[in-house]
């Protein structure tokens, strides 16, 4: 079990990074021979993720928000497209295969994302009672006091 911070903690980030929201909509159930390869390629692309140097990838973390939603922090935009658009990564083979299965499935299975660029200090974050998670465990904590112990604090950087 991860250990629980129990003091407020907020995030820290130096420079611009990217928060990518990516899911997948079961829209017929029953037809788990459609589903069921587009969540397998997903979590194959997740465990990649994890395993591959920061350094490689530009993938600061990745983590399932429900069985559908993935979020992930990255360093750039540059970073996620040269992940997405690489052919000996798992996404593009993937996503090859997801097009050519929709042509039959269009209605059975979805997916989706967005992409968010963020500037550098526009966030923010706050972890009461948690282990380290989201955008705080892609980048450093510290404690949720002064003018961190608001958002507009942990936004602007005055004091209340």
């Amino acid at each position: 079990m991860a250990k629980i911070i129990e003091e407020r903690m907020s995030a820290q980030i130096e420079g611009d990074f990217v928060v990518f929201l990516i899911g997948m909509r079961i829209n017929v159930w029953w037809k788990v021979h459609k589903w069921l390869p587009v969540a397998l390629a997903m979590m194959r692309m997740q465990k990649e993720l994890r395993t591959l140097p920061i350094e490689q990838t530009g993938c600061l973390a990745t983590r399932a928000g429900s069985p559908s939603v993935t979020i992930q922090y990255w360093r750039s935009f540059d970073h996620l497209e040269a992940y997405a658009r690489d052919t000996a990564k798992q996404h593009m083979p993937a996503w090859k295969a997801f097009n050519k299965a929709a042509k039959s499935a269009r209605k059975d299975v979805g997916i989706w994302h967005e992409t968010f660029l963020v500037s550098d200090g526009q966030y923010d974050t706050l972890y009461s009672a948690m282990p380290l998670d989201g955008l705080g465990k892609a980048s450093t904590t510290v404690p949720a006091s002064g003018h961190m112990n608001t958002a507009r604090g942990r936004v602007t950087g005055e004091d209340q």
